[in-house]
């Protein structure tokens, strides 16, 4: 062997020796496999690591969850563990593996963070901690963190070890059966976000619940109330239709131009269905319907919205090849039980592009409504409600309506808007002739663009259902009774 070579062997030897004395020389309990070992009653190296994902949206409900547990035993500690980022890309086996060697994990603070339990409330969650308590008689160890996609940790989770492998048992099926049953999710009206290293990592943003009356709703005669029933009516008789033998999952698609007013029921919608868990899939998040209908299910009474879902329906007679995203649409209405109270309100521009499937099996899409550019009594109403604040005479409110033929809603807001501004710039209170102005202005070919923007019949032709209609025939937006 090379002189040298031999040397740092026996250089190395005694490093590790030396390493292993100053361990010992540590102040007891001041290291995670002293302190895990002392509290287990036997050594910690010698026991095998259960771990426990977390999806990303439930990891608050995790802490609720574990913090309650952990709170059965009076003398239960929370720690930290330290070690620099080394601990963020080992788990709880690596770290204690690895401390019979090198004591380089040593006992600190946890970290926590700010997690959202409502619209307007948040709880402080063990970001990284270590809970040391006992459960069912015997000693259990859990360390819970979050998840952290740079360390390449997509979820969170729990990483558990017990004295008593029937303790662990114990502790895993009262922790299961708890995050079953309960979560701050239940009963509030919450979207689904994309996270930067995919859906994985996405989580909730909650909502306040929007509170509309039927008279801030401008639909054709009895056609809010029709989907109104079937969406929110039938969930009100669910221990009837269950006592028949009837399904309870249902689909509504509701289709028409953009700004008529498919966004705006959605939100009445909601409102109405007070207790619900409501969930919003748009744009991007709508790759998370799998995501939702899991969590329909968990949480229901429910309600799935899916905004614009032509983007992802399109029909697969197209020539386009399968849409993934398309099948798990599917999926997720038919994995429901039949006796699951979950609503499916689909809407979209563009009814020709949907995948007829949608609408060939109930529990899928069991009504179609088209929502329609409003007529002259509509618009009539939507300049009444926008423009209550100002002086508008009822004739001037019927000739602006009479002149606006084949817009929607949208743009009756926009002509209030621009009466009030042109008023404000001349300093003077709002009058029939500033309503006026803003017709002759939108009115005029230059402002073809503005009307086609706001949503105007007369400059495209009408799109053709193919659906069966049903009525006379940037999300949430604040106030705008048919967007």
């Amino acid at each position: 062997m090379d002189e040298n070579l031999g040397k740092f062997i026996d250089d190395f030897a005694d490093l590790v020796q030396l390493a292993q004395a100053g361990r010992h020389r540590q102040q007891p309990g001041t290291q995670l496999l002293d302190a895990l070992t002392d509290h287990l009653g036997v050594p910690a190296g010698d026991l095998a690591m259960v771990e426990e994902q977390i999806p990303f949206h439930r990891f608050v409900d995790a802490d609720i969850v574990l913090s309650d547990l952990a709170a059965l035993d009076p003398d239960n500690r929370l720690l930290g563990i330290g070690g620099g980022g080394q601990r963020h890309h080992s788990s709880l086996s690596d770290m204690v593996q690895q401390s019979q060697f090198f004591p380089q994990f040593p006992l600190s603070q946890p970290d926590y963070v700010n997690l959202a339990v409502g619209p307007d409330a948040q709880r402080q969650a063990v970001g990284f901690g270590l809970r040391l308590f006992k459960f069912v008689g015997g000693s259990i160890a859990v360390l819970q963190r979050a998840a952290d996609p740079r360390s390449g940790r997509q979820t969170a989770s729990l990483e558990m070890v017990a004295g008593k492998a029937e303790t662990g048992t114990a502790f895993l099926a009262e922790y299961r059966r708890r995050m079953e049953s309960q979560s701050v999710l239940k009963g509030q009206v919450i979207s689904l976000t994309m996270g930067e290293y995919g859906p994985s990592s996405g989580g909730v943003t909650f909502h306040h619940r929007p509170r509309l009356s039927e008279q801030e709703v401008i639909l054709p005669a009895g056609l809010l109330q029709k989907v109104a029933d079937h969406t929110v009516g039938i969930a009100t008789h669910r221990e009837s239709l269950r006592a028949h033998g009837q399904h309870l999952k249902r689909g509504a698609l509701l289709y028409g131009p953009p700004g008529t007013g498919k966004t705006h029921t959605v939100r009445y919608l909601l409102g109405r269905s007070a207790g619900s868990t409501a969930i919003l899939l748009s744009g991007g998040s709508l790759a998370r319907i799998a995501d939702a209908a899991r969590m329909a299910r968990a949480l229901q009474p429910s309600i799935v919205v899916l905004e614009d879902c032509d983007l992802i329906a399109e029909d697969r007679s197209f020539g386009h090849g399968p849409q993934p995203l398309l099948f798990e649409v599917l999926d997720a209405m038919d994995g429901l039980d039949n006796d699951a109270d979950v609503a499916f309100i689909l809407t979209t521009n563009r009814p020709d592009m949907l995948e007829r499937a949608l609408a060939q099996r109930p529990g899928r899409v069991d009504l179609a409504v088209e929502i329609p550019l409003p007529a002259l009594h509509e618009r009539v109403e939507l300049l009444r409600l926008y423009g209550r604040q100002a002086a508008f005479t009822a004739a001037a409110l019927e000739s602006a309506a009479e002149r606006t033929a084949g817009t929607t809603a949208s743009f009756a807001r926009e002509l209030v808007r621009r009466a009030v501004v042109a008023a404000a710039l001349a300093n003077t209170a709002v009058d029939d002739s500033h309503l006026a102005q803003a017709v002759d202005g939108l009115m005029t070919d230059s402002e073809s663009l503005t009307r086609s923007l706001l949503g105007s019949g007369t400059d495209a032709g009408p799109t053709e259902p193919t659906f069966p209609s049903v009525g006379a025939g940037g999300p949430w937006p604040p106030g705008h009774p048919r967007s």
